[in-house]
């Protein structure tokens, strides 16, 4: 019975079948139950649903347990800790994608040698719909590889970030405005409003929600339009390639936003783009344009930049 799902999910007998004489003991956090927003479909978007999550964790024989010394342990709550983080960095849609960051947390203790994760949806169908994963150590090394090198993406500069008006995108001035931007040394990105033309309106608070976030980011297509050297970008991984490339960037907001987990009250594109430069630390945006909005510096003329 050589069967992964039974070394970690199986009763202890079962279990004792599959032993290859590794001296090896396991943790275990079994049918954990948590709510959260996941899922791909749109269906689960804005609500939480009921997941069940087990993880049995095989580690290093440890020898220091005679001396009843929990520090030189790993602890249970170091997983419950890997579950809970997942959650929190941002909002996941696939069991498959969590299940592998759990296990990758947990394995970057250096006594961790084998995880297995299964987490199930409670409230989808009658029973329960899940996936399960094995994991290694040695997976791990890989994944922390790949790691290393998102992080030197992450190392990149602070961006200059602006929120270009309508009166601006549509005018002659447009040109004089990008030419200044590429002068700055920052790399620069760009928010803008929504469609000056007026579009659907729906009494639905979900639907006016995605309306509302398609037209920002139908304006920043038209504007990217206008000048081939600015691009638009929407995910978080092409925003921090754009940044450390010193890339003229436009911000199409819509997956950043819905996948935020503390995610904007409000989305007119002011507020979009102040909830966004806060993600930047000591980022303010500057208002390029004679429009005003309250709280925010203006830079009216184009020789002022």
């Amino acid at each position: 019975m050589e069967n992964n799902d039974i070394i970690a999910f199986g009763n202890l007998f079962d279990r004792s079948l599959t032993e290859d004489n590794k001296l090896l003991d396991r943790i275990a956090v079994r049918d954990y139950i948590i709510n959260a927003e996941i899922g791909a479909f749109q269906s689960e978007r804005g609500k939480k649903q009921r997941l069940r999550i087990s993880v049995v964790l095989e580690v290093e024989l440890n020898t220091e347990k005679q001396n009843d010394d929990v520090d030189k342990i790993i602890s249970y709550d170091t997983i419950i800790d890997a579950i809970k983080n997942q959650l929190l960095i941002e909002r996941i849609n696939l069991l498959e994608t969590f299940a592998e960051r759990i296990a990758a947390e947990i394995l970057k203790d250096a006594n961790a040698k084998r995880a297995f994760v299964r987490v199930e949806k409670l409230d989808r169908i009658p029973g329960a719909l899940g996936v399960e994963i094995v994991r290694t150590s040695d997976d791990n090394k890989d994944l922390i590889a790949h790691q290393e090198q998102h992080n030197e993406i992450l190392d990149a500069p602070s961006p200059f970030l602006v929120f270009i008006t309508n009166d601006i995108i549509n005018s002659n001035e447009l040109v004089l405005w990008l030419d200044a931007l590429e002068r700055i040394k920052s790399p620069v990105v760009i928010c803008v409003e929504g469609l000056a033309k007026s579009y659907a309106f729906s009494k639905n608070k979900m639907a006016q929600r995605r309306i509302d976030l398609l037209g920002i980011e139908q304006n920043a297509w038209l504007l990217a339009g206008k000048d081939e050297r600015c691009v638009v970008v929407s995910t978080r991984t092409e925003l921090d390639w754009a940044i450390k490339n010193h890339q003229i960037s436009i911000w199409a907001p819509s997956k950043i936003v819905l996948d935020a987990v503390n995610k904007p009250i409000s989305v007119s594109a002011i507020d979009l783009a102040a909830w966004f430069s806060s993600s930047f630390a000591g980022s303010q945006i500057l208002i390029l344009g004679k429009k005003m909005f309250k709280g925010f510096v203006n830079i009216k003329r184009v020789t002022d930049l």
